[in-house]
């Protein structure tokens, strides 16, 4: 590990300004800014969504591993130019996607956020999800990054659509159904 942070304020973005790990300073309101805050807050509510799961729940390691790497995919925008999620990490996402899906029934109607205090709270990671993927789509439209990422971001919001159907059956609540014309 490279540097302690002993000092965590240090005026330098007291100018609207911030600094990439590259050592260049952008605007805090930068694209790539954006995608580095948006991978942190995804990461936080999957961080509250853990809390609200037993310690013991199978859930729980793959949503770390989820924390880790995104982590790691707000290394690569905070380093313009790295790349560290790669097809791996996406095939692993699928795999786990298909292994939980599979045992839920098929889907006759679309699922509004809820069921369960914890369906409530994936389903609030996985909205985050979204509104992170398309932050990182629109900084890829305006400059260079690993597609991966953003391909990371459309997979894990299916994930965890799935784990709010895992959750909400495990819990033994009811799936919210959507009713049209109400």
């Amino acid at each position: 590990m490279g540097h302690r942070l002993s000092k965590i304020y240090t005026k330098t973005g007291d100018d609207g300004s911030t600094g990439l790990a590259d050592g260049s300073r952008i605007a805090k309101s930068a694209q790539r800014v954006d995608a580095m805050g948006s991978a942190d807050e995804l990461n936080c509510q999957i961080g509250v969504l853990i809390e609200h799961l037993d310690s013991k729940d199978e859930l729980v390691p793959i949503l770390r591993r989820i924390q880790h790497h995104l982590f790691d995919l707000g290394g690569e925008f905070a380093i313009p130019g790295t790349s560290v999620i790669d097809d791996t990490h996406i095939q692993w996402l699928e795999q786990t996607l298909d292994a939980y899906n599979e045992a839920l029934p098929p889907l006759k109607n679309f699922i509004l956020p809820g069921g369960s205090m914890t369906a409530a709270h994936c389903h609030m990671a996985r909205a985050v999800c979204r509104r992170a993927e398309r932050v990182v789509v629109a900084l890829s439209h305006e400059d260079s990054i690993n597609s991966s990422g953003r391909q990371y971001l459309n997979r894990l919001s299916d994930l965890l659509f799935v784990f709010a159907r895992v959750l909400a059956r495990r819990e033994g609540a009811q799936e919210v159904l959507w009713e049209q014309n109400t």
